[in-house]
């Protein structure tokens, strides 16, 4: 029996994101997460992590909007919610607004149109 996913988590402002990719172990989740949905237990074979320890990162990154969580019978799939990074992108544009327009003038100057 398959089910909807569990709602998400309301979006998490940049600090609460950026607390929770502190971890290197939640980025890994993420990145594993990334272009499929994985079962907890599968997520968990990839650390030397006890299923508890596995179990509270999942936790974390979930309560800041960063997986959505999907039940399958008893099993729990998890997956990237990509949108829940967008605070953290609207922050990092903060500090490079121009960022596009200096490379654009880089590379013209480097390679002129003739």
């Amino acid at each position: 029996m398959t089910t909807e996913p569990e709602e998400p988590a309301a979006p998490a402002g940049p600090d609460a994101v950026l607390r929770a990719l502190a971890d290197p172990h939640r980025r890994q989740i993420l990145r594993l997460v990334q272009y499929a949905e994985l079962p907890a237990g599968q997520i968990a074979s990839h650390f030397e992590l006890t299923q508890q320890a596995v179990s509270q990162h999942l936790t974390v990154l979930k309560r800041v909007g960063l997986l959505t969580e999907r039940r399958e019978g008893t099993r729990r799939l998890y997956s990237l919610r990509t949108e829940s990074l967008q605070p953290l992108r609207n922050l990092l544009d903060e500090f490079w607004p121009d960022a596009l327009t200096r490379l654009k003038q880089t590379v013209e100057q480097d390679h002129p149109r003739t």
